[in-house]
Order: structure tokens, then sequence, then C-alpha cells
């Protein structure tokens, strides 16, 4: 390899680097003009050429032009060299060889020796094959800088540490391919749902992020202050009762994709800032949602996955297949919480917070303050229950003190459980639904009671929204209502393991202010 070549451009300063590429008359970063022929995208040459030139021809019949960044560069001699061009993740060669490019011999050396790994460039030629068939453009113009790459990028050495991919996700991007095709699974993801409840005849809106009070989800909002209004604002938990007071507006079918902002833990399947769909439909039940429930997701896994069997690594050393085939298994909490704990539970309006924690305590768990009813069971039902959830499994028959908005309903057994079931695939809740409490007296109760806890130090309470119990009583029909959090989702369907990793810019702690 010839040492103009193999010069790596960041053994100088950035300031240095542009200087030099002024000296061989390169501008570094000019206003973008389209080439005179017309630029193709790289998918389509090789879609069009791979299978029909032969090893070591050219269409020599039309030129093509394309954009891209140099992804790696080899050199014979100093009147030959390849780049390998990276354009939307998808690689091709540029063969620059001084007897076919059009250009004089300044210009010919002015780019084989400034142009570098990372630069972006735009290049013209014929499409051909190497005697050794690596499909390529042989240049013989217009091969221009577009945008200089002043530092390196990893793409020998590889960027594995979670911590700077993380930080730097640009460069992450650019060195580990499979995080964009993630974020491109996640489009689809996020596209078959629209298309689903589309074709349903639902109608998506956008409900307000920030409102006087979060409500709608057991959840800590992040609190801003509206310096226009001079009040106290609350980012949203969650979108629910803006949507049902649309479905008593006389929309009976609404959703909403969106964000959500919880000021709680970050681990791998949490993030401060997260993404779900919300649905609410008039005249519909809890049966309804199991089966419409069911028929999402296994049409999601067969149109992104292309199959009802989803590989899931649950472990270094374990994939086991997901299967979202119907019937999913159902699993009655309280029945089940009794059976692992092998005596009845007590009366839970009664607050039994002491006989609950004795169980808890009998069986090591430990349960953090405040303690409240709701806080206690959500630790049984986590510990018992959830790790049992690695194929998709509906946990129903929730105490309705769990459930501040959902319907009460009542079992064969005489039990009255809330009218709800969340969704656990692979150890992670995705989907939470209920049958949607319509009594505005029943809901100024059960909210008065949420009220309490929080002023007993339950920061996750939700609190009184007399608008909304006003809002209940001009009528809201018999609704169904369920919520999925999108990002789990495309973890499971991607195989990620870590949430971050499935977001285009994860939350990340901020780093410490350097010393002087």
């Amino acid at each position: 390899m010839s040492t103009a070549a193999s010069h790596e451009p960041w053994l100088l300063k950035p300031e240095a680097r542009l200087e030099e590429l002024h000296r061989h008359g390169l501008t570094p970063y000019p206003r973008y003009q389209a080439p005179t022929i017309a630029a193709v995208p790289v998918k389509e040459i090789i879609s069009e050429y791979q299978e029909v030139l032969e090893n070591g021809s050219r269409d020599d019949t039309k030129k093509v032009s394309i954009t891209g960044r140099i992804y790696s560069k080899r050199a014979s001699s100093s009147k030959l060299v390849w780049f390998d061009m990276l354009q939307d993740n998808t690689t091709i060669q540029a063969v620059f060889n001084r007897r076919t490019f059009a250009g004089s011999d300044q210009e010919f050396e002015a780019v084989a020796k400034n142009f570098h790994r990372g630069d972006i460039v735009q290049l013209t030629g014929h499409v051909g094959k190497t005697k050794t068939g690596q499909l390529s453009v042989f240049v013989t113009e217009d091969f221009q800088m577009l945008s200089p790459c002043l530092h390196p990028i990893p793409t020998r050495t590889g960027l594995m540490d979670p911590e700077k991919r993380f930080r730097n996700r640009h460069l992450d991007f650019l060195v580990n391919k499979d995080g964009l095709e993630i974020l491109k699974k996640r489009r689809e993801i996020i596209k078959f749902i629209r298309q689903y409840l589309d074709s349903r005849n639902f109608l998506e809106v956008e409900t307000p992020i920030l409102s006087t009070q979060a409500g709608g989800a057991n959840a800590k909002p992040f609190v801003t202050h509206a310096n226009a209004l001079d009040m106290e604002m609350h980012m949203r938990v969650a979108p629910e009762l803006y949507l049902k007071q649309l479905v008593i507006g006389g929309v009976d079918r609404v959703y909403e994709l969106g964000k959500q902002f919880r000021n709680e833990g970050i681990d791998a399947d949490h993030n401060p800032e997260f993404t779900t769909c919300e649905f609410y439909q008039a005249f519909s039940n809890l049966e309804g949602l199991f089966e419409m429930t069911e028929d999402m997701l296994r049409e999601m896994a067969i149109a992104v996955v292309g199959s009802p069997e989803v590989p899931y690594k649950i472990s270094e050393d374990e994939t086991i297949q997901i299967s979202f085939d119907k019937p999913f298994r159902r699993i009655n909490i309280m029945e089940t919480l009794e059976e692992k704990l092998e005596t009845p539970l007590p009366d839970l309006e009664t607050e039994p917070v002491a006989e609950l924690l004795s169980l808890c305590k009998k069986n090591k768990i430990f349960v953090s303050a405040p303690h409240t009813i709701p806080r206690i069971m959500d630790k049984l039902i986590s510990h018992f229950i959830e790790p049992e959830c690695v194929q998709p499994t509906f946990l129903w028959g929730h105490p309705i003190i769990m459930s501040p908005l959902a319907k009460d309903i009542s079992l064969p057994s005489g039990r009255i459980v809330a009218g709800r079931f969340e969704l656990f695939v692979a150890g992670k809740e995705i989907v939470n639904a209920y049958e949607e409490l319509n009594d505005p007296f029943q809901q100024r109760d059960r909210f008065t009671k949420q009220q309490s806890d929080k002023d007993s130090g339950d920061e996750e309470a939700q609190p009184m929204d007399q608008a909304f119990c006003t809002a209940l009583e001009y009528g809201l029909p018999p609704t169904a209502g369920w919520g999925m959090g999108v990002d789990r989702v495309v973890q499971i369907l991607t195989g990620s393991s870590h949430i971050r990793d499935v977001l285009a810019f994860p939350t990340m702690r901020a780093l410490p202010p350097r010393s002087s």
C-alpha cells in the first residue's frame, strides 16, 4: 500500500486536515449540487446488476451517480485505489483507476491522497464486476468531497462498550449496523399498529403532553413550570383520561401512539421517556380485548419477523422460541397467589397491611415504603407470577384496589375483581387492558382512596381528577381500553435484551463536569 493512500487524516488536528484539503484544491463543505447524471440508490444498483453482470464485465451503456460515506480504503499503487462506499446501511465498492478517470492527474492525485475512511463523497461511473466478481462502480468523473470526517471511526476495532455506544449514538450507528436494523424494525412495528387500528375504523388523535396534573396511570410524573401561565404543570404519564373524554364526546373508537414520561428508575425494561399505544373502543368488553390482543400480536409477528415463532435470547447461553400462536395462556392472579402462599388472601378492602407484610416477610420478599395495598400486591405478583410468564400469558382477576380506573366484575366463585388483564411476554409487561369504570360516583370514591395513598407518601398514586369525574356524568358508554408498551414489543420482536437498544437516543446520566 502506498504511503499517500495509507495516510490517516486523524493523525492531524481537525483544523490541519481542513487546511490540507484546501491546499490540494478541495472544498471541504461545498453547497450540494445534484449531479448531471441522476443519483441512483445503492440498493437499486445491487438489485439491477448483481445477478446479470458477469465477472470482469461492465455496463458501458450508461453511468450512475452515487453518494455515501467511505467505509474503507485500499490501494495497490498510486494509480489504483478501492473504496467501499456505505449508503443507507448498504455497501458497494468504488474502483478509482487512473486509466478510467476522466479528470486530470492533479485531480486524481488529490482524491487518492485526501479522501479517507469516514468522508462523505459523491462520484459517477459505470457499474461492473471485477474479475473476482465484486460488484463495483468504476469511477469516471465527479468524484468530489461533500463533507470530511475529522475523527476516527472505529470500524476495525469495533464499538462494544455500552457507555460509549449510547453516549455517541451517531458513532454507534456507523459502526454497529444492527442498531439501524432495529430502528427499521421499530418503524415496521409502529406502521403495523397504525394500519391494524386504522383498518378497524379507529381515529388517531393527539392529546396534551403537558397538563395541570398527571393521571391515567399509577406513576410519578415529571413536574415543570409554565412561565406564561405562572403555574406548575406535569408531563403526562398516560393519555387515558383524555381519550375516554373523546369517547364520551362521541368518538367510539379512538387511539393514540405517542410518548409518555415517568419520573422513575431506569433498567433493562424502563426508560423515563417511552412510547405507548392506547386505544378505547365503545361497546366492547374484556373478552373482546383478549381476542383482539392475540390477533394483533400474532399478525404483527408474522408481518415483522415472518412467523408467529420469534427467537428470543433469555440468557447468554439460551435462546427460546416465543410463540404468538393462539390461544395465549391465562393466569387468575388471586387464585394463583393463594396457591403459592398456601393460604387464603385477606379481604383487601379492609386494608390488611400488617397481614400482607407478614406474608412477604415469611417468603423473604422486601417491600419498600410506603406500604400501601397496591404496592404490596404488586410485589407479590412480580415475585410469584411474573417469572412464569415467558410465553405470552394473560394475568387477570386483579384486586380492585390495584385498578382504580377499571370496572369491577363478579366471578362465578363469588369473588369480585377488576375487569382488567395484563399481558406478559418474556417476563415483560407489554399490554394493560380494562373494562373502563364509567360510574362517576364510584370513580370519585376510587380517586379519593388514591389521593389518601398519595398523601401517605405513595408518589405513584393517582390524584383526584374532578374534571374527569364531571365528564363521566355526561355518560361514558361501556368501553374497553387497551395500552401497549411499544418499546418492549420492539425488544421482543428484535431479540433486544435492553430497552436502550430499541431507542434512537435512550436517556443517559449526565457526565460529571470536567475538572479545570
